[in-house]
Order: structure tokens, then C-alpha cells, then sequence
């Protein structure tokens, strides 16, 4: 069974900036896309920024130019540098990542179980 396991989640002061990993464990054949979407309370889930397997990315509006998305193929990580965070970044930040398994064989999605991210004021 593939699992994502994300870490580096916390409480910043707005202007702060914080960093999260996740990291892909499982019998993986490859990685393919990778992304990071965050849930705000009362709100849908959006994304945030995605990246292939040849380093394509792509972020949403509100982050762009703050945010920057990498992955290590080697460690089948990802990583989310966040920067000048502002409050309205507040929210649960899940990794996601479409991986071709092993067994069974197959292209699927899978989901970490999330992690806090608070910015104060």
C-alpha cells in the first residue's frame, strides 16, 4: 500500500515562512504528478501548486511568487517552501501524488492525511 506521510506543519507569524515535506513509501514503479492542495474551515479544497516528473509546475494565483514547489525523485519527496505567509494561508495542506504501482499494477491517487498550517496576525 503507497503512503504519503507529510511533516513540517505549524504555527507563523504572518511574513513567516515555513517548509513541508512529503514523502512516498509503498511499491512505487514511478511517481507521476505531484501537488499540494490545502482546506481552509468552511471552504472547498484548492490547489496550491502541482509539479511533474519533469519538473513542470504550476501554482495557484494567491501564491504565486510566494511558494515554490520541488520534488526529490531519488527520495520520492516533495517539498513546499512557503514564504511572506499571510494569514489568509491558513489551513490543512495535503500532499498528493498519482503513482504507478507495482501491486497491483495500476496508475492511481493517493492523498497524505494532511497537515496544520496556522498563520497569526
Amino acid at each position: 500500500q503507497v503512503q504519503l506521510v507529510e511533516s513540517g506543519g505549524g504555527l507563523v507569524q504572518a511574513g513567516g515562512s515555513l517548509r513541508l515535506s512529503c514523502a512516498a513509501s509503498g511499491p512505487i514503479l514511478n511517481i507521476n504528478a505531484m501537488g499540494w492542495y490545502r482546506q481552509a474551515p468552511g471552504k472547498q479544497r484548492e490547489l496550491v501548486a502541482t509539479i511533474t516528473s519533469s519538473g513542470f509546475t504550476r501554482y495557484a494565483d494567491s501564491v504565486k511568487g510566494r511558494f515554490t514547489i520541488s520534488r526529490d525523485n531519488a527520495k520520492n519527496t516533495e517539498y513546499l517552501q512557503m514564504n511572506n505567509l499571510k494569514p489568509e494561508d491558513t489551513a490543512l495542506y495535503y500532499c498528493n501524488a498519482d503513482v504507478t504501482v507495482r501491486v497491483p499494477f495500476g496508475q492511481y491517487a493517493y492523498w497524505g492525511q494532511g497537515t496544520q498550517v496556522t498563520v497569526s496576525s
